[in-house]
């Protein structure tokens, strides 16, 4: 029984075209820095900071999906590696968003005064 070579040349160039955008889009947002996003604030940050979150996921997805080729192995070991990445964002995000909100009340309600 012969194997056949299946080339992935389109596949490489959809991933990579796909990240470059996705890139370009971040470095070209970091440097305009958009007013409309910088100030408007969703769930304690400012949108600005939720598009780079949510494009760098992105990136992440399609890096572990084409490049580590788990689009090819069954559902349960797709879960197993993406479920506990998934879990540890978003509590990592939790802590850091939680933190940070109970350090800025302690510094504006407080009498220890912004020495940085």
């Amino acid at each position: 029984m012969a194997h056949e070579h299946v080339s992935n040349t389109k596949r490489i160039w959809f991933v990579f075209a796909l990240l470059s955008v996705v890139t370009t889009v971040e470095v070209i947002l970091g440097i305009i820095k958009p007013e409309s996003l910088l100030h408007t604030n969703a769930l304690g940050m400012n949108l600005l900071n939720w598009v780079f979150y949510i494009l760098t996921i992105v990136k992440a997805y399609y890096i572990v999906w084409a490049f580590m080729h788990i689009e090819g192995e069954k559902a349960s070991l797709r879960w197993s590696v993406v479920a506990p990445v998934i879990f540890l964002v978003l509590y990592l995000l939790f802590i850091l968003l939680v933190e940070a909100n109970y350090i800025f009340e302690i510094f504006r309600d407080s009498t220890i005064k912004w020495n940085f």
